[in-house]
């Protein structure tokens, strides 16, 4: 019934930006008209960034918890998890990512405990941008979404690392698993925080660049789409009806943005916004792992290093590539 219900308020937010793109379609083949193609790979390689940016932070907790990965390994668990987001419900993202960290020795309790502190992390960030762009975005903006603020200071409070490791030392007593390898410090959650902006950063603008192509808005306006784009995936991410925010975040995106944007530029770069994040969704994961196969190709191909060759030494064996006991490592 819960899956049903959740397909169901899906398909009626999905209806909705439906609804509004098909009332303003005599607007919309002008605005699309303006896009080129340079400015559409802009934005993708924009939003790729703020992906890469969102897997440093999940990174560096995990590394403040004793777990330090390499950034390829790193990349493989987060962007591969990543696309468990799609699926109803939050908590599929954080059992994929501890799946695939056992394979390079990452206890799964702290590997849950890095995914769910990245997301409050992400939350925590994004409210507050949201809050400081609430009043270049106008009025309505400030009167539509001003619930969402509700949740700044508990998201905000659950950043303290003290408070942080007494909640996670609870919670492993309670489920008779033992504790975290290392406790939480202030620089993991500073490393986690800076990253985060970042990742915000590389998101707002690609949703500016957007805007942009179509002559939506000028450089005033990056401020406002960073805040616009952290305030509706905020919307998704609290409402949890659909997966990855769809629905939710389409609605409240041209919403944020209608006080300095046109709505039909708004609904365009909306779409062209979840088009282009789904297919960076898509592509990470993949490079990723085509980068640990190609690694591995690699490392076939590089051939043993053989002996020097010259004349025989005592207690060495004449064939070429042998040694006796006494040399062999």
């Amino acid at each position: 019934m819960r899956r049903t219900a959740q397909a169901a308020v899906t398909g009626v937010l999905i209806g909705v930006v439906g609804w509004s793109v098909a009332r303003r379609w005599d607007e919309v083949p002008a605005v699309l008209g303006e896009l080129s193609v340079p400015g559409v790979l802009l934005a993708g390689l924009a939003a790729v960034a703020g992906g890469l940016c969102g897997c440093l932070a999940w990174r560096a907790i995990l590394a403040d918890f004793g777990a330090d990965l390499s950034l390829r390994c790193a990349a493989r668990i987060f962007f591969v998890g990543q696309l468990a987001k799609y699926l109803p419900g939050k908590v599929w993202p954080i059992l994929v990512q501890a799946r695939l960290g056992r394979a390079y020795g990452v206890p799964g309790r702290a590997s849950a405990a890095a995914s769910l502190l990245a997301m409050l992390v992400t939350l925590g960030t994004g409210l507050l941008l949201t809050a400081l762009a609430l009043p270049v975005l106008g009025r309505r903006a400030v009167a539509d979404y001003w619930w969402i603020l509700l949740a700044l200071p508990p998201a905000l409070l659950l950043l303290w690392p003290a408070l942080v490791n007494r909640i996670l030392a609870v919670l492993l007593r309670l489920a008779r698993r033992e504790p975290m390898p290392r406790p939480l410090s202030l620089r993991g959650i500073g490393g986690a925080v800076g990253w985060s902006l970042a990742t915000w950063l590389g998101y707002g603008t690609h949703l500016w660049l957007l805007l942009a192509d179509v002559g939506a808005g000028g450089p005033d306006l990056l401020f406002g789409a960073i805040g616009a784009f952290a305030g509706s995936w905020s919307v998704g991410f609290l409402l949890a009806v659909a997966p990855a925010g769809v629905g939710p975040r389409e609605v409240a995106l041209p919403l944020l943005l209608g006080p300095t944007v046109a709505g039909s530029a708004a609904l365009v770069a909306t779409v062209l916004s979840r088009l282009l994040l789904t297919l960076v969704d898509l592509l990470l994961p993949a490079v990723a792992i085509s980068l640990r196969w190609s690694g591995r190709r690699l490392a076939r191909r590089v051939p043993r290093q053989s002996p020097p060759l010259g004349p025989p030494v005592p207690g060495q064996s004449r064939q070429a590539g042998s040694t006796d006991s006494a040399t062999r490592p």
